[in-house]
């Protein structure tokens, strides 16, 4: 998935990035508040939500840290994402009983018209705070690059490329979106 920038690539009118920056507002508290059937709605079928694991490499290594075919935490499309939320509601999802609290802190946020009619290129960062039990705290950061397809009156997330800095998370687990 190429979503870089090009040099000559369009910002988004003021409010179409307001527009763009409340739908990733609303994406976000969605997750915090476990409304996972809510935010699947805001997915295209034709989803492909990718999380590559980094490798760490030398800058004169001609693979980036992130590359298709390397090692990926997600590799979802639609029916893998309604999998997940599946799971996430059953009453043998140990590993969420009881829930994780998460909070996702969206920023950052630059948005470009995109290849086609009706579809936006958007990068952003995030700050993922999870917190289980009494002493289970993560936090993932990282950046995300989205393509954000019109909607009626919002969007669709057609694609999701998640970026971390992290090479091994320390985790007990993975239960999350972001």
């Amino acid at each position: 998935m190429s979503v870089g920038v090009a040099l000559s690539a369009r910002g988004v009118a003021m409010d179409m990035h307001f527009e763009i920056s409340k739908f990733l507002y609303k994406e976000a508290r969605l997750l915090d508040t476990e409304k996972w059937d809510e935010w699947l709605q805001l997915m295209a079928h034709d989803v492909h939500y990718w999380m590559p694991m980094p490798e760490n490499r030398r800058r004169t290594d001609c693979m980036g840290a992130y590359e298709r075919g390397q090692g990926a935490l997600f590799d979802d499309n639609f029916f893998d994402l309604q999998r997940r939320v599946a799971r996430f509601k059953q009453p043998s999802a140990w590993a969420e009983d009881p829930p994780t609290r998460h909070v996702h802190l969206i920023s950052g946020i630059e948005a470009y018209e995109g290849d086609t009619a009706e579809e936006y290129l958007v990068h952003s960062t995030f700050v993922n705070y999870r917190s289980r039990l009494d002493r289970d705290n993560d936090v993932l950061v990282g950046r995300r690059q989205d393509v954000l397809r019109k909607n009626a009156n919002s969007f669709l997330i057609a694609k999701r490329k998640i970026l971390t800095t992290q090479a091994v998370l320390l985790s007990k687990n993975f239960n999350t979106f972001l």
